[in-house]
């Protein structure tokens, strides 16, 4: 009932390809963008801000980073955290060294650094594919930490080898730095991904999209048809590592407050990764209720317990989280590869037919 599309009639191809074809698509997301900003800024509390809403925000923008590379054009890569390293650590140099800089320009030009070094790796790509492409990526996370901890000016020579995020306001109020408010920097990160979602759906619904899933899909046929290789698998990766850098910056910026070069290690680039197989490859939608499960699960894991009298330590929870993502990827990669997002788009067939099955 729902979703019933009687009395929806496409009379023009632009009508049928739209954005939302079915009128309640367009519905459901507005009352979600009414709780992201609406509801839950004024409502949540700040552990909310800082344990859930942030960082499901920022690891669905790396995820969906990574997803335009892998996803959509099929180059595998497992160097994800290097590039968002490189965006923090571009941001950092460039508030520092222009402390007038806007904050919100300073990040979005940290991703352009970031594409750059996402070209220079992703060069290989033009060569190799598959296994050999991943060790490529995998070599770059390893070069760019080393890089990270060996070069002191990128960290302006601070003894600790660690970058701080120094006070930065906009129009007089602090968005990052340790006076920073967490609703206005969940206001900050909320504002750029919808911006770097709206340019990914954007992207992959047009010729570029389909040119990148021609690659994927079998690069030969692709490049018979006339399709530049070179060019598709290049500007999939600067779109991705742009996209991921931002991330990055928004990573340190907004969220951590400090890092050090450790963390963009490994570690972080699986994370992302799960992010997106648990969500859907080939998906928009899928990075965040992959995000929304993985940055959830150790939440729901501590809190659950508790609240039924059930004694848990933080030990126990970590290795519960890790034994259940670890399940819930081998389930999707056997059972519905093309993740939750493939789980939705079932249930709302279902509902749009309902009750006739099929």
């Amino acid at each position: 009932m729902l979703y019933r599309t009687a009395g929806q009639f496409k009379t023009s191809y632009e009508a049928d390809q739209a954005l939302f074809p079915v009128r309640q698509d367009a519905i459901l997301l507005g009352i979600i963008l009414a709780f992201a900003w609406v509801i839950f800024p004024f409502t949540a509390s700040e552990f909310t801000f800082q344990t859930l809403l942030i960082p499901i925000l920022i690891y669905s923008l790396a995820a969906m980073g990574l997803n335009i590379l892998t996803g959509y054009a099929g180059q595998l890569s497992l160097g994800t955290a290097a590039f968002m390293g490189v965006g923090a650590y571009a941001c950092y140099k460039m508030v520092t060294i222009m402390p007038w800089m806007n904050p919100v320009v300073a990040i979005l030009l940290s991703g352009v650094f970031s594409a750059g070094i996402g070209v220079a790796f992703g060069i290989p790509s033009l060569r190799i594919k598959g296994f050999y492409l991943a060790i490529a990526t995998l070599a770059a996370q390893f070069f760019l930490v080393w890089l990270f901890e060996k070069w002191a000016w990128l960290y302006n020579y601070n003894a600790s080898g660690a970058i701080q995020v120094p006070n930065l306001e906009m129009f007089g109020v602090y968005v990052a730095g340790p006076q920073a408010d967490s609703m206005v920097q969940y206001f900050v990160v909320l504002a750029i991904v919808t911006l770097m979602t709206m340019l990914c759906i954007n992207l992959t619904r047009g010729n570029l999209g389909r040119t990148w899933k021609a690659t994927r899909d079998m690069d030969i046929a692709a490049e018979l048809i006339g399709i530049n290789l070179m060019k598709s698998k290049l500007t999939a990766f600067a779109v991705s590592s742009y996209i991921v850098g931002v991330a990055g910056a928004l990573f340190v910026f907004m969220w951590r407050g400090a890092a050090e070069p450790n963390l963009f290690d490994i570690p972080l680039s699986f994370r992302i990764l799960f992010i997106a197989i648990i969500g859907g490859l080939g998906s928009i939608m899928g990075n965040y209720l992959g995000a929304i499960l993985i940055v959830g699960l150790p939440v729901v894991l501590n809190t659950l317990p508790q609240a039924f009298g059930i004694p848990i330590s933080s030990a126990m929870v970590e290795h519960l989280n890790i034994m259940i993502v670890g399940a819930l990827i081998v389930f999707f990669l056997i059972i519905e590869p093309h993740g939750l997002a493939q789980l939705w788009r079932l249930i709302r067939e279902k509902l749009i037919i309902w009750p006739f099955p099929h």
